[in-house]
Parts: structure tokens; sequence; C-alpha cells
């Protein structure tokens, strides 16, 4: 299932949402032009390797060119391949202008940021010795999508859904969307558990963790930067 944008337009521009995706498509594109040795050696400082991270914490000195924690930003604006950046900011593009309304341009930017880094820590709490880099805004994004199915849990997502060789269109309440992906993340974070050579961040795969991680905190910090104030002023708790 692929989600599409409903006919649902914001009433501000979301210029933080495009500018987000705009930074995005111009580092992937940076990416693009670098050799194969030169991109790996960029991902190792700009994305977050785990065991770095937890030497760093532990006050261990790194040969990075940036303290490590710093990372926790910048690998959210890296990616590792067009699916990668293709469906992340297809998610962002659909579900993120309306959390930028509901929480104005600077609170929403720190809303992702924060999420996206939380995200990252959920996963490195379950791969604290990995060798391998983190990145992708996935985690900030499904920090959104946390924020989206509370604010707006009967939003139709107009998904497209395949028949065989055919493609149609169904539109499903985001409660049910949102809420069927994040127990897929949770489920598979469960079986990295069992299996971590196999699958998720010891592989260089899907970051499930971060994916469940990242969610949680956009429930929690959405309300807490006013997701809600409009209803909190209406009745009368402001």
């Amino acid at each position: 299932m692929v989600p599409l944008r409903d006919e649902n337009p914001t009433q501000i521009v979301p210029y933080i949402t495009y500018t987000l995706i705009a930074v995005n498509v111009l580092v992937f594109i940076y990416e693009l032009a670098l050799a194969p040795q030169q991109l790996d050696t960029f991902f190792h400082f700009f994305a977050v390797v785990p065991r770095e991270l937890t030497a760093s914490f532990n006050g261990i000195a790194v040969n990075q060119p940036i303290p490590e924690p710093i990372t926790l930003v910048t690998s959210q604006f890296l990616h590792a391949g067009f699916t990668h950046i293709g469906f992340n900011m297809l998610f962002l593009w659909i579900f993120g202008n309306n959390i930028e309304e509901e929480l104005g341009h600077v609170k929403y930017l720190i809303f992702y940021l924060a999420c996206g880094a939380l995200a990252v820590l959920t996963q490195w709490f379950f791969s604290a010795n990995s060798p391998i880099p983190s990145l992708g805004a996935s985690g900030a994004i499904a920090g959104v999508m946390g924020a989206y199915i509370l604010k707006f849990p009967n939003a139709k997502v107009v998904t497209l859904l395949p028949l065989g060789f055919f493609l149609t269109t169904v539109r499903v309440p985001a409660i049910f969307f949102l809420g069927f992906w994040f127990l897929q993340q949770a489920f598979n974070g469960l079986a990295t558990l069992e299996a971590p050579a196999n699958v998720g961040m010891e592989s260089g795969g899907i970051a499930y963790w971060a994916h469940a991680g990242g969610f949680v905190f956009g429930a929690i910090l959405g309300p807490l930067l006013g997701l809600f104030s409009d209803e909190q002023k209406n009745a009368g708790f402001e």
C-alpha cells in the first residue's frame, strides 16, 4: 500500500516541510556525486554509528570531524538509495503539512528534529555496539505520523491497493492505516531481538525500532507542543 495525499489542503504554506524535503533531496544529490569510498566515509562521519555514539556517551574520544551526538541530527538528512528517500519524502509530503499547520513553523521544526533524534536513540538502545551507520528521515517522519494519528484519526488516506496486475485506490481512515503501520514496525522490532544479525540495524537494513520509537515520541511530543491547543482554548483551558 502506498498512501497518496487526500484533498485536505492546509491554510498556511508549509514551508518548513517543503524546506526539509528540499534539503533531503539536495543532500541525496550530493551523495550521488560521491565515489563509493567517499560515500562510505561521508556516511561514517555524518550518520549515527551506534558503537561510536556509545563510546562518546562514555567519554571516549572517537575519530570524527563533528561531535558524535550531533549525528543524531545530521543522520536525518542522509539516505541510502532512491527507494529510501522516495518513500520518506512521500510520507513527509502527505502528513507533514497538516502537523506543521497545527504546531506552527518553529515548533514543528523542533518537533521534527527531536522526534528524529529520539527515534535514533531508541534504535541505538537495542543496538548500542553495532558498527553499521544508521541514517534516514524515517524516525522523524514516524514522529509526524504519531502526531497525525492523534490529531486526525478519521482523516481519509487515499491508498494505492494492488489487485494482481491492476491498481485501485481506497480511502482508509488514518487511525487504521497508521495504526497498522505502527504495529508492523513494533512486531518487526521485536523480531530483531531474536535475530539481530539478520534484521534491522545490525545488517544495515530497516531500523524498525527507530520507526516505532519515533511514532511513540511523536504522539507524546505533539500534544506537549500544542497539537490540541485549539481544542483546549475552545474548552476554556487557555
